[in-house]
């Protein structure tokens, strides 16, 4: 259950202000939110299962205490590019506005090749080095949904209103917390 729980909660943070929840609001606004959160769900879940798969085997075969560096320092890493902020491109906004033949599978592919090295994925290949791949997959998958699902719910009701800089900020600041919590963690278990 630990594992489901961090991992829920760090991928929720990450995923605030990413790409792929700009791209979920951009579908919503064309689309109806189900199909729009059901490819969402889809890719999600073949994609995480993939990081965890990955991390799982990383996290096997190197030390703990070199896993908790690297995984403090990909940390910090994901608060530094969460401040740098994305953003979608003209082509891509594009590309989600003209997606109309099979809404699913539009948003399935679109999500699924947005998430290929994006931070989330790169979130939860470093916590399936620390923590169950079971837990670690389906919290992970639960927290990006669930903040696709929100901003879905929120872009429809408050559209450009959203205090975008402090939803930067505060999941900047949650992954430096975790980044520096991961670093010091060799040095209490000694």
């Amino acid at each position: 259950m630990e594992a489901f729980w961090i991992s829920l909660a760090v991928i929720f943070v990450a995923e605030l202000g990413d790409k792929s929840q700009l791209m979920a609001m951009t579908f919503a606004t064309r689309f109806r939110p189900l199909p729009v959160l059901a490819g969402i769900t889809i890719a999600t879940t073949v994609v995480h299962l993939f990081s965890v798969a990955l991390g799982g085997l990383i996290g096997d075969h190197l030390p703990t205490t070199a896993i908790s560096i690297v995984a403090g320092i990909a940390f910090l890493g994901f608060a530094a590019w969460t401040l740098r902020g994305d953003s979608l491109t003209d082509e891509e906004a594009e590309k989600a506005k003209r997606a109309t033949k099979s809404v699913l599978l539009a948003v399935t592919v679109a999500f699924f090749l947005s998430e290929l090295g994006d931070k989330t994925m790169l979130a939860t290949i470093t916590l399936a080095t620390q923590y169950g791949w079971v837990g670690t997959w389906i919290g992970s998958t639960v927290g990006m949904v669930a903040a696709d699902a929100l901003a879905i719910v929120v872009g429809g009701l408050l559209g450009k209103h959203l205090p975008e800089k402090w939803i930067k900020y505060g999941a900047a600041g949650a992954f430096a917390v975790f980044g520096v919590l991961l670093l010091l963690e060799p040095l209490w278990a000694s």
